[in-house]
């Protein structure tokens, strides 16, 4: 149980028991590792507390593979708030997507459910579904008996909806969901029900009562559809409901009090204003944006200062969002110019620290760019610093370039200032 909430089904039926053998049986012989009856009630209680396998097996003095085996024996099984341990981690890994998952599930003491999500939680994916165990084939039969969905059965055995619907209908099992073909009385009955405003599920209940077929929600929604006797639960629009939506259409109120008034639905209404040929205008010009609205002096600000104001900068002094200046300069298509070109000083430091070891981060400090845009810069240009050792002492710009200057007086260099440190870094 939790809370109030109905109990949480793990079982609808025992796994029907092997048919017993005729005959005499022999004596069997002694084993000292035998499980006596307090052993097996010992443990039964202990699994109802959902204590861990491993403390279970620690309490009966047992190995922990021997509980596990015999609580598969007993076909013991319970909804489980415990920690996944490593070791069931492990198991679940080793055996997902080859055994049934019904399988796992009974040695492991937790319900289907818990075993899928703890499977996607781990990122495991499952391949071709393994074949259907007894345990599964008696659930399967007993929630059809029981007339419990296909989507609840689904879920206790751990299968699709529709590998459990296949399944089904290989055993040749007939849900009492689907009930037989609709009567002319019962048809003249579900449009009289309908017409005088009551819902599909209670018209089902309806007719059960007065002695026809059980029907559903669904089946009563199907026939109204088929029969095209109109939209939402069955009520006909009346002339003045059509009055308060053509009234709220023109004047642009809102449609929630109008759905509250008259119990109708919002696909309900859509629908009715679509049939009616209503198409509303919207209140407000600037949508239903959170933020204030864009004056025309917001407008010529950001026309001014964008691309030359750093973004963060500009929507502080504006009062909005780095999201709220994109928007509208994407709108009013305006173009980011802050990014200062690259000069020729520059581009002459890139060559020279590339061709001398210098690191990135040393370049892009010397600079006075972001170690990110110098990166792109460079790697657009062909050159791939890669990892190099920081310099001991700031670099600045003019240093780089004197390093520059230095290798083309003494004549160790290539006269364009190129060694070869991009074979040594292609090397590396």
């Amino acid at each position: 149980m939790i809370g109030d909430s109905k109990p949480i089904l793990v079982e609808l039926v025992s796994c029907p028991s092997l048919p017993r053998p005729g005959g005499q049986l022999g004596e069997m012989p002694f084993r000292a590792d035998a499980w006596t009856p307090t052993e097996i009630r010992q443990l039964r209680q202990l699994f109802a507390d959902d204590l861990p396998i491993g403390e279970i097996a620690k309490a009966l003095g047992r190995g922990r593979g021997g509980v596990a085996d015999r609580i598969c024996l007993l076909g013991l099984r319970r909804h489980s708030f415990r920690s996944w341990t490593s070791i069931e981690d492990e198991d679940l890994v080793r055996r997902y997507g080859q055994d049934a998952t019904a399988t796992i599930a009974a040695e492991l003491g937790r319900t289907c459910a818990a075993v899928y999500a703890r499977a996607a939680l781990l990122d495991l994916s499952e391949g071709n579904a393994p074949d259907w165990t007894p345990w599964e084939d008696a659930q399967l039969r007993a929630g059809f008996v029981a007339g419990i969905s296909t989507a609840q059965i689904a879920t206790i055995v751990g299968r699709t909806h529709s590998g459990l619907v296949s399944r089904a209908s290989k055993l040749g099992l007939r849900h009492p969901n689907f009930s037989p073909g609709w009567s002319n009385a019962e048809i003249e009955r579900v449009l009289a029900l309908a017409e005088a405003g009551h819902r599909y599920a209670a018209i089902g209940q309806m007719l059960c009562a007065e002695g026809f077929v059980a029907r559903t929600k669904s089946g009563v929604r199907g026939l109204m559809n088929r029969l095209g006797a109109g939209k939402g639960w069955g009520r006909f629009w009346s002339d003045e409901e059509d009055a308060l939506l053509i009234r709220a259409y023109q004047t642009n109120a809102s449609l929630t009090p109008l759905r509250q008034r008259l119990g109708r639905s919002g696909s309900s209404i859509r629908w009715r204003a679509d049939y009616l040929g209503l198409r509303g205008t919207h209140g407000r010009t600037s949508g239903w944006r959170g933020g204030p609205d864009w004056t025309e002096a917001d407008v010529a600000r950001l026309r001014e200062d964008y691309g030359k104001v750093p973004t963060a900068e500009l929507a502080r002094a504006m009062g909005r969002s780095k999201a709220s200046i994109f928007t509208r300069a994407n709108l009013l298509g305006l173009v980011h110019g802050f990014h200062r070109p690259w000069s020729d000083e520059e581009c002459a430091a890139l060559e020279i620290a590339f061709a001398r070891g210098i690191a990135m981060a040393d370049l892009a400090a010397a600079l006075g760019r972001k170690q990110a845009a110098v990166h792109k810069y460079a790697a657009n240009r062909g050159f791939r610093f890669g990892r190099r050792a920081k310099a001991v002492f700031v670099m600045s710009v003019a240093d780089i370039l004197k390093l520059g200057r230095q290798t083309g007086e003494e004549g160790e260099e290539r006269s364009d200032g190129m060694n070869s440190a991009p074979e040594q870094e292609t090397s590396r």
